[in-house]
């Protein structure tokens, strides 16, 4: 069986604790893979070989990182269907949709590109007699990602890349569920010609992420998950006084309004709630129809949602592929199966979906609750699977105040033909990435990614001017060239004259 290895120091590296993850393929439930589990000294092994590299990778001309990620573009976008097939296999995400993973990342590795542009810094002449002050940007040191199951190329590719482009170096440690991906685009970091030491991928499970959140010579974390998570790795992190921003969960509502065209709100709901089967902090999983607009919508949801192909992830036919794990599988449908007896109206039931020759694979249906009570669990819970939630409200400001009541504030969207609403809508809501007529609301590189209330823990969102900020610290210059000419001595307190 295929063990997937550390990457430290720029080569492979076995695994010494003789611990081992499965990773499965999700449309067959069998092990394909094992994954090595890093002990203490594998992590701190990692982490050494990056504080060895910093020094010489943070003096290095922007001009030479540059032409190095330059390459590493040119790799990743030559090799983009391979990573996409390795997404699929460990995923089980469709290979469009994996396509599309790469694709975004591959958007922050530009912006990574320009980096010259962005730590331009600032300077102020003449402030006070012959008094120049200059801000610039300085890397922090060796800094850390934790990454999620859900995006394994393109969340990665949310950090690394600015962090080395900024003079950092990096330990990534990814999700022991679908590990292959963050180890090829090492390999091709290096081929491009990355420094031994900049970038390091160890693999494990919570002993590996809590190292690096203790580990002194780790000077800033990057995470990306569970709202549980999230907050656990803010308060490790601080604890020891490491910069940190965590990414947590969800429930993202899309608000339609009466005068939204339904056909199209129906297609962009079936999109943002059952892509990725719903495996993505930026799913729509809530839709809040406004006024008389429930029942036709619904409708309209339905008739398409039983539409829907499902199948393996290497199946192009496929629209839908299966989820994770065995065990989410079932987690999701109990979500299903319980929201009746909650109060809630089940449309299309998605539980117990198999696929012919697939009979063990991880495999569920879509699944639609119309008239969801905000008490019940398929509502209040961040559920990670293709399950979408209708809930009626009577007017707009009804719809606000349910959204902004959430204790989440990832993602929004609003529904409409009306440019005065769409306007009052994005300034009222309560969440950090907001559409209009867009469901899913994620920003291009050069903007920041984030949420607000329990869907960010920590300052600083991610990518964009964000996270070039969170990579660097600020440093101002104060200098004073006297002019030969001057001379004497003046013991006075220096003034503005």
């Amino acid at each position: 069986m295929k063990t997937i290895r550390h990457w430290i120091g720029g080569k492979p590296v076995e695994g010494a604790s003789g611990r081992f993850g499965p990773v499965y393929d999700p449309a067959t439930g069998v092990q394909e893979k094992q994954v090595a589990f890093a002990t203490v000294d594998e992590v701190d092994a990692a982490v050494a070989d990056a504080r060895s590299a910093f020094e010489s990778w943070s003096e290095s001309s922007l001009a030479r990182r540059t032409a190095i990620l330059f390459k590493f573009r040119e790799l990743l976008d030559a090799h983009r269907d391979e990573i996409a097939e390795l997404i699929s296999a460990e995923h089980g995400k469709v290979h469009s949709d994996a396509l599309g993973e790469v694709a975004r990342g591959l958007e922050i590795v530009e912006l990574a590109c320009g980096i010259s542009e962005k730590l331009k810094g600032e300077l102020s002449t003449q402030v006070s007699t012959r008094v120049d002050v200059a801000s610039i940007r300085q890397p922090l040191g060796v800094v850390a990602g934790i990454t999620p199951f859900n995006f394994p190329a393109m969340v990665p590719m949310w950090m690394f890349p600015l962090a080395i482009a900024c003079g950092n170096t990096f330990v990534l440690k990814p999700s022991e569920k679908d590990p292959s991906a963050s180890f090829r685009l090492a390999e091709l970091a290096t081929e491009a010609g990355l420094p031994d030491g900049v970038l390091n991928v160890v693999q494990g499970d919570k002993a590996a992420v809590d190292r690096l959140l203790e580990h002194p010579d780790v000077a800033a974390v990057s995470f990306v998950g569970s709202t549980p998570i999230a907050k656990y790795i803010q308060l490790k992190a601080v604890e020891h006084d490491k910069r940190v921003q965590a990414l947590g969960g969800a429930k993202n509502h899309m608000l339609v309004l009466p005068d939204a065209d339904l056909d199209f709100a129906a297609d962009q709901a079936i999109n943002a709630a059952y892509g990725s089967a719903g495996e993505r902090c930026m799913a729509v999983s809530v839709v809040v129809a406004v006024g008389d607009t429930g029942d036709e919508l619904v409708g309209k949801i339905a008739e398409r949602a039983k539409n829907l192909r499902i199948g393996p992830g290497n199946d192009p036919a496929s629209d839908m592929g299966p989820l994770i794990t065995r065990e989410h599988r079932d987690k999701v449908a109990s979500y299903v199966t319980s929201a009746a007896g909650q109060g809630a109206e089940v449309v299309v039931d998605g539980t117990g979906y198999s696929v012919a020759g697939h009979e063990d694979g991880f495999f569920i249906g879509v699944s639609l609750l119309d008239k969801v009570p905000v008490t019940a669990d398929a509502y209040r819970d961040e559920i990670f699977g293709p399950v979408l939630c209708v809930v009626r409200a009577d007017t707009y400001d009804d719809a606000i105040k349910l959204i902004n009541s959430s204790r989440w504030g990832n993602g929004t969207a609003v529904f409409t033909r009306d440019g005065g609403a769409a306007r009052r809508f994005q300034l009222e809501v309560k969440a950090g990435m907001v559409g209009v007529n867009v469901p899913i609301p994620v920003p291009v590189g050069y903007h920041s990614f984030g949420g607000w209330k329990d869907s960010l823990f920590g300052d600083l969102h991610i990518y964009g001017n964000d996270g070039i900020a969170f990579y660097t610290q600020g440093k101002v210059i104060t200098t004073r060239w006297p002019d030969p000419a001057d001379g004497g001595i003046n013991l006075g307190f220096p003034s503005h004259s």
